[in-house]
């Protein structure tokens, strides 16, 4: 089956409210799937065990809050499937694109490997890469951000 009819069929899924679609042509069949059909197994920490009491210590100053995650501008590219990200088309060639780089809707970004197939991901928009979210050869996950294009 053409890598591009399965891009096509995963586009469907995620338009759609489905959460599985499975086709067959000929002896070829591809199923895919937005969830996981085994449930998440809970995991149970043990108890914590009670500490020797000890003398009064300083008081605690308060704990700072994480900072949240950047607030990304433009459109962001995401990653359509779990794979690895690759930014130039072969060891030793140029990348794709850059920080700064005016692209066109359609144009090639970058790959994302998964299952020894390199899937080229397109820029969804007409614009400048503003950040490139993820280093060369760094697995990506489902939805991760790529790209901001502005």
């Amino acid at each position: 089956m053409d890598i591009r009819k399965v891009k096509k069929l995963i586009e469907l899924l995620e338009e759609s409210g489905i959460d599985e679609l499975e086709i067959r042509e000929g002896e070829e069949s591809v199923r895919i799937s937005r969830h996981s059909k085994t449930p998440a197994q809970p995991y149970y920490a043990p108890a914590p065990v009670a500490a020797p009491v000890a003398a009064p210590a300083a008081p605690v100053a308060a704990v700072a809050e994480a900072p949240s995650a950047p607030k990304l501008n433009g459109t962001v590219v995401k990653s359509p499937m779990v794979g690895t990200f690759y930014r130039t088309p072969a060891p030793g060639s140029p990348a794709f694109v850059e920080v700064g780089k005016t692209v066109k809707k359609g144009d090639t970004i970058c790959i994302v490997e998964a299952m020894k197939m390199m899937n080229h991901i397109e820029a969804e928009v007409s614009g400048v890469i503003e950040s490139i979210l993820v280093e060369n050869g760094q697995p990506v996950e489902y939805d991760q951000p790529l790209f901001t294009i502005v």
